[in-house]
């Protein structure tokens, strides 16, 4: 690949300042992090593969759900918490990813913690019973947040301005294709092989990022910038972070944003199996249209990069999901049945809007903290993963029975990301 020239203003000015400071013996940064970045492109594969991980261990066995049920003798409000074991401990330990790699470094933090999910994963491949598949999913759900709240750090240790949404883009871009992927990898996998072997896939994914991660993700956080780990520290930092008005507008107006479209995810099953009426390897029906809007969104968000300020891109897909989301839910108050294609071009405008809005909010969050960028991802990722566990937990299996509570849960949601968004753009004084 050719080298690619990154103009030295767009490169993030600590880089250089660590640089320019005497290096300790073991700073040996990798080829990536340079003045000349020859592998722009390979670093945005890495970071989207290892955003893919938290996908693909929601999305890829949803179409075993109703043989697990059966399988392991639950209920589908039980084997709904399969989800919500996941995403509590993620949700908590996204609090630690950050703060780790700002003490510990990013690489180290990222390698550990995708060896972990693998072997969390292989031990569901074998789990005996309901109660131990639960215990080994939150394994799961603690390790896999690891590559992408540290992921975030890393974009913004190497760029800042229009370039860094460019590459948050362009990694949002790449990363698209995983819950579009996932759910028809595991719907072929199940019917061939079985659900076991969906999670044998999800162990032999963790192991490719691990050794991906060993060979290619560069060090970008070097030892004269790390700051020694203590809960106390740990403490003190969240709470600086969260009690931040500002951050916590933002953080809540991004993830009531992405709940728009993420309480249909949660309700996959149901809405594929039941309302829809398709098969377990037709999830793709789903999950395309969302994609689709997503990576059109990246796309957008990545060439709008220093063309419009980026809250008034934030405020054309605020406003374009509330309108999306507003006009299905009359539309299912109107009609008794609407078909599945207009459900589907809802979802792909949502995903396009959700993409304009979230890679603006989620630098924006990173800025307000420019020397602890690691405990403000990790708390933007606990605060969207919160909402989203209470939602797919509690909300959504209490309405997923009827399309018309989906779309009142969804509209009520992106209104109230609108309604942060607003308080946070009149307190900070900023026009949308």
């Amino acid at each position: 690949m050719k080298a690619l020239i990154i103009p030295d203003h767009d490169i993030h000015p600590t880089y250089f300042s660590a640089r320019s400071a005497a290096p300790s013996s073991a700073w040996r940064p990798l080829d990536l992090v340079s003045r000349t970045i020859p592998h722009y492109l390979g670093l945005a594969v890495l970071l989207a593969g290892l955003s893919m991980v938290s996908p693909f261990s929601i999305d890829t066995f949803f179409p075993s759900f109703r043989a697990m049920e059966v399988d392991l003798g639950v209920s589908r409000w039980q084997m709904q918490q399969t989800l919500t074991a996941y995403m509590l401990p993620y949700a908590v330990t996204a609090l630690f990813h950050g703060p780790l790699s700002d003490a510990l470094g990013r690489r180290p933090v990222i390698i550990w913690g995708m060896g972990l999910y693998t072997l969390g994963s292989l031990a569901c491949v074998f789990a005996p019973n309901f109660a131990s598949l639960l215990a080994f999913r939150a394994l799961q759900g603690a390790t896999a947040g690891a590559g992408m709240v540290v992921g975030r750090a890393i974009v913004r240790d190497l760029y800042e301005g229009p370039q860094a949404q460019r590459l948050m883009s362009l990694v949002t871009l790449i990363f698209g294709v995983a819950p579009a992927l996932a759910p028809v990898i595991g719907g072929w996998i199940h019917v061939a092989l079985g659900w076991r072997a969906v999670f044998a896939f999800l162990a032999l994914f963790g192991l490719v990022m691990v050794t991906a991660s060993h060979i290619r993700l560069p060090e970008t956080h070097p030892p004269e910038q790390r700051v020694p780990f203590s809960l106390q520290s740990l403490a003190v930092a969240a709470f600086r972070v969260i009690c931040d008005r500002q951050f916590l507008l933002l953080a809540l107006a991004a993830s009531f944003n992405f709940l728009g479209v993420f309480c249909y995810v949660g309700a996959a099953p149901a809405l594929i199996l039941d309302h829809w009426k398709l098969s377990e390897t037709q999830f793709i029906w789903l999950f395309l249209p969302v994609i689709a809007g997503f990576t059109l969104g990246a796309t957008l968000s990545g060439r709008l990069a220093g063309r419009i300020p980026p809250m008034r891109q934030a405020g054309y897909g605020f406003a374009l999901i509330v309108t999306t989301c507003t006009l299905r839910l009359l539309l299912h108050g109107l009609f008794a049945e609407i078909p599945i294609y207009v459900q589907q071009i809802a979802l792909f405008l949502s995903g396009m809007a959700t993409q304009l809005v979230f890679p603006v909010l989620t630098l924006r969050m990173l800025d307000l903290f420019p020397q602890a960028r690691g405990s403000a991802a990790s708390m933007q990722s606990f605060v969207s993963l919160a909402v989203a566990s209470l939602a797919v937990g509690v909300l959504v299996p209490l309405v997923q029975a009827s399309l018309m509570h989906l779309a009142l849960l969804s509209a009520l949601s992106v209104w109230l990301g609108l309604v942060f968004w607003r308080i946070e753009r009149r307190l900070s004084g900023r026009a949308a």
